[in-house]
């Protein structure tokens, strides 16, 4: 996805440079298109429409519509201040969902942050009074990022990402973005539709993980939970989905190669790609054809409050 604030190199994820600045790399956006097996060439919004639950799962709030969105971020220069609707709000608007998000530092430069939330006592008129004087940016809290750190972006926070970091993102499948502030970059603002949607409070920050023995818990929240897994070669694991509701899972290949099976079906998972197993498969079995490094996405298996965060 080319954006105004990217990068014309995706290294080290991608070999691959551009004439224009890329921002995002979408993994499992609805016109992504599947590129093995029977159902290739076929994006997931088709995929569905046509099977739904089999592919999303009882856990998904609308089983015809893919339910997340995971992308990489490649910021060259601050992205725009900016806030996501919630649910309600979105409901209010005639969208299918609000937008909550979390980031993973894949990398980030000596100093590197992210701003998320209003600082405390901040109000939205106080808001509007800085967008209006050239200066909303310091009513934020600015974090310093380091690679390994979850942050975990509520909706209804404004919030932007500084340049010098590769994040992982995953998120509601919802590509709604209010720009509040864009440092005179000539691109639409939105401040009305975005200061409705600010919630001058909201639990936002990076996420302490848990987990051990190469098994780290990064978030779980109401809308999405991430794991980060780490396999020796040759070393197989079974990934099983205990208890219902169904849910899809998602493997993001970071480092290594490995062979994914369920159901059957058989695909290869890289660094960079993304392999999709439907919710109709209870489990899959990944083997890492090298020292395998991999996210494991999927939606939550019960109503789970907002994780807790700190903000350092």
């Amino acid at each position: 996805m080319e954006r105004i604030w990217g990068t014309r190199s995706l290294a080290p994820l991608y070999d691959r440079s551009f004439s224009k600045p890329v921002g995002e790399v979408w993994l499992t956006g609805e016109d992504c298109k599947v590129i093995n097996g029977p159902l290739a060439g076929q994006s997931l919004a088709q995929l569905a429409q046509k099977f739904a639950a089999e592919l999303t799962g009882e856990a998904a709030p609308q089983p015809e519509r893919f339910p997340l969105l995971i992308k990489f971020i490649f910021p060259k220069e601050k992205l725009s201040l900016q806030v996501h609707p919630d649910d309600e709000t979105a409901h209010s608007a005639g969208l299918p969902c609000g937008k909550t998000e979390c980031w993973y530092v894949l990398d980030a430069e000596p100093g590197a942050q992210v701003a998320v939330g209003l600082k405390g006592g901040v109000t939205r008129e106080k808001l509007r009074e800085a967008i209006a004087g050239k200066h909303a940016e310091n009513l934020l809290n600015w974090v310093k990022v380091r690679a390994g750190e979850m942050i975990y972006v509520d909706a209804g926070t404004v919030h932007t990402i500084g340049p010098g970091v590769v994040l992982l993102e995953t998120q509601q499948n919802s590509d709604t973005t209010y720009r509040l502030y864009d440092y005179g970059r000539p691109r639409e603002l939105h401040i009305e539709q975005g200061l409705a949607a600010t919630k001058e409070k909201t639990g936002s920050g990076k996420v302490v993980p848990s987990g051990q023995n190469g098994n780290l818990n990064l978030v779980t929240s109401p809308c999405f939970v991430v794991h980060r897994r780490q396999l020796k070669r040759d070393k197989e694991q079974i990934v099983t989905r205990h208890m219902p509701p169904s849910s899809v899972q998602i493997a993001v290949g970071l480092k290594g190669k490995a062979n994914i099976s369920a159901n059957g079906q058989s695909a290869e998972l890289s660094p960079g790609e993304a392999v999709v197993v439907p919710a109709s498969a209870t489990q899959f079995s990944i083997r890492p054809e090298a020292d395998l490094d991999y996210m494991h996405v999927a939606l939550p298996q019960d109503k789970v409050p907002h994780p807790q965060t700190v903000m350092e």
